[in-house]
């Protein structure tokens, strides 16, 4: 049985809401470096250029030469300086190097105190999107109590709660994965 059209807007928002706080915990995971190296690492760091403050993405192509070492080649010489202080101001844990043409940041090996620290951090992302995931919940919840105030039958929102934590449980469950994943893949050498 189909949900009235207001209740079926709630239970979309909620899905919708909850798969941005996925997918936001997904970017924000592939930035903690693991093994390798990634681009990921440096694309969003915003640089100055020519008054402007850009992500790197946009002014540089970004590859992997090997697993420790990233090569930022600007489309503009005059960017290289700017991307250089961007990184030293990143605060990665590297100095980047500058050929003429391009910057290359050569990462060191993790230690295990380093992994360990990295390991933590992504628990704590995955804890900041489960908790924006149940804060989602709780928004939608009490909409819900509200349409049951304004005359909504109690079983269809009583059934329409149920959809909602089966919709929250699936997307807890998604962020274990990612936090999961995301640990094995920092602490495999």
């Amino acid at each position: 049985m189909a949900f009235p059209p207001e209740i079926d807007q709630l239970l979309k928002e909620a899905d919708q809401s909850m798969r941005k706080s996925v997918a936001y915990l997904e970017g924000e995971l592939a930035k903690l470096r693991a093994g390798r190296v990634s681009p990921d690492l440096v694309e969003e760091i915003r640089v100055e250029y020519y008054g402007s403050v850009l992500p790197i993405k946009q002014i540089a192509s970004v590859s992997v030469r090997d697993a420790r070492t990233l090569v930022i080649r600007p489309w503009d010489k005059n960017a290289l300086e700017s991307i250089e202080k961007a990184i030293l101001s990143a605060d990665l844990g590297v100095n980047p190097s500058n050929d003429g043409e391009q910057v290359i940041l050569a990462f060191p090996p993790l230690s295990e105190e380093t992994r360990r620290t990295l390991v933590k951090k992504a628990h704590q992302l995955g804890e900041q999107a489960r908790v924006a995931i149940r804060n989602i919940r709780r928004e939608i919840l009490d909409q819900l109590r509200k349409l049951k105030k304004e005359g909504f039958p109690e079983d269809l929102i009583h059934r329409a709660e149920q959809d909602l934590q089966k919709t929250t449980d699936r997307y807890i469950e998604e962020v274990e994965k990612h936090v999961n994943a995301k640990e094995k893949d920092i602490l495999t050498i």
